[in-house]
């Protein structure tokens, strides 16, 4: 059972955070960074052969390395700062999208819940209800309103143009939007978490957590001919990802999905997944997949990273060990602490 302060668990990160799973844009390579001597070990010869043959090029790697180390450091104190003086000097333009509304939602999804929350609900029955993707265990159902996407975008925009500050959402994705420093969390993505997508992933995912999910990121993701074009293939921070694509006018910038993280890419094979406005796609967060280039226009799409401490707890999904845990705020990377005798309790439909 997880901690709890207030009547709310108290969640942390992993200290492999500040040393492993750091993107080296220029490379296509995450990499793990505990010493310049052990990093030299374990990559020099790999970055070699991607191409880092000069001096000057190792020497500004490990300066990329350093920076982003740093940044990590100090994240959650950043984090809060910016979330303050956003709510301080940011002026939205469209106040309703903070909080969820039934009229949001897709009439599709909202029978697909109906039918999740029903006594005589099965995964065979859900199945029915939902389009399956070539990649498996990938599905796609419409999220929301399309009017209500039109309207978060331009929230979103409308706050791109601002003074307040901003932060990444990640080291993959340089043009995007951290959701709980504008204050969607609480009277957004937590209902639509708890009440929506949990009847869902308890009957999709009861293997990875998906039945205990017990906090989120949610973050949005900016594609843009000017900016980012693409996402390379990566693994997710969660038990279940869900994905859903709100607009605006794009071509291409499909999704493409490989095997589980344990499996190497040379043993993979990929498979291609449309990506439509309004749609959502739900998957585990351990498969491995990827964003094609975008051709035209501009995409944005809302990623929900979805944690269940009960699983995390037994092993970090970044560093493939029993976590070391740090403190942290809000929602931090959905680790909490439980007790020895609880840690082997497996996440159960109930």
């Amino acid at each position: 059972m997880a901690n709890v302060e207030d009547g709310k668990p108290q969640f942390y990160t992993c200290k492999c955070f500040t040393t492993d799973n750091i993107f080296l844009e220029d490379y296509q390579l995450h990499v793990r960074f505990l010493s310049e001597q052990q990093f030299r070990l374990d990559y020099q010869t790999l970055l070699h052969r991607l191409g880092c043959v000069t001096d000057q090029q190792f020497e500004d790697v490990l300066n990329q390395i350093s920076q982003e180390l740093e940044r990590r450091r100090h994240l959650c104190a950043m984090s809060a700062e910016r979330a303050a003086a956003i709510k301080d000097i940011y002026q939205p333009l469209h106040t309703h999208v903070y909080h969820l509304k039934e009229t949001y939602l897709a009439p599709k999804f909202k029978e697909i819940v109906e039918y999740c929350q029903s006594s005589s609900a099965s995964t065979e029955g859900l199945l029915d209800l939902l389009e399956e993707e070539a990649a498996p265990k990938v599905y796609r159902f419409p999220v929301f309103e399309k009017r209500f996407c039109e309207e978060l975008v331009e929230e979103l925009e409308h706050f791109e143009r601002s003074s307040a500050p901003k932060g990444r959402p990640n080291t993959m994705n340089h043009y995007g939007i951290l959701l709980n420093e504008l204050g969607f969390d609480e009277g957004f993505f937590t209902p639509l978490r708890e009440l929506y997508l949990h009847p869902l992933t308890s009957l999709l995912f009861p293997d990875c957590g998906g039945c205990c999910l017990d906090s989120h990121k949610a973050f949005v993701v900016k594609y843009d001919m000017n900016e980012d074009l693409d996402l390379s293939y990566h693994y997710d921070n969660a038990e279940v990802t869900l994905n859903v694509s709100l607009g605006k006018d794009f071509t291409e910038g499909n999704l493409y999905f490989g095997d589980m993280r344990q499996v190497p890419l040379s043993e993979t094979e990929c498979s291609e997944v449309e990506h439509k406005v309004t749609e959502g796609l739900l998957h585990r967060g351990q498969h491995m997949h990827g964003a094609l280039p975008i051709s035209s226009g501009q995409r944005w799409n809302l990623i929900i990273w979805m944690r269940a401490s009960q699983e995390r707890n037994k092993l970090c999904p970044m560093c493939n060990t029993r976590p070391t845990l740090v403190e942290a705020e809000g929602f931090a990377d959905g680790f909490t602490k439980q007790s020895e005798g609880l840690m082997n309790v497996s996440c159960v439909l109930t």
